[in-house]
């Protein structure tokens, strides 16, 4: 679990410094905003023990989480709009333009993401270890 959350720090501290040093290549800003909710989200999962497939999306780890993590999948509702920077613009051909405003967008998106999910690891781990 800790090293799927320092992973996900990694990405976003990324995230983050491409948008506030105003670099030029934003897509690759939402991509670590894409990897940094999907690394949190599988932090969360691998904490209570819930397997889940090799996926980028978003929508289909927080289903997975629901069942543990109440209300999570409606509280992060936006996220599920990372999904597609998990491959897209990483490979030759058409390419979106991924503006400096919507990086900072999915930037802060990955910092809820964090933030949230963060949060309920404490309480969690304050409250003993889970129960299945």
């Amino acid at each position: 679990m800790r090293q799927w959350l320092g992973k996900a720090g990694e990405d976003f501290q990324t995230a983050e410094l491409i948008v506030a040093n105003d670099l030029p290549a934003y897509w690759t800003a939402s991509f670590h905003a894409q990897q940094t909710a999907e690394k949190a989200l599988k932090a969360l999962l691998t904490y209570h023990q819930v397997d889940f497939m090799k996926t980028h999306s978003i929508g289909a780890l927080l289903q997975l989480a629901e069942p543990v993590a109440s209300g999570i999948s409606n509280e992060l509702d936006a996220a599920r709009d990372l999904t597609g920077y998990a491959v897209r613009d990483r490979y030759p051909g058409p390419e979106s333009e991924v503006t400096r405003a919507t990086a900072r967008e999915h930037v802060a998106i990955a910092r809820t993401v964090l933030d949230v999910v963060s949060v309920r690891l404490r309480a969690y781990l304050d409250a003993g270890p889970p129960t299945s």
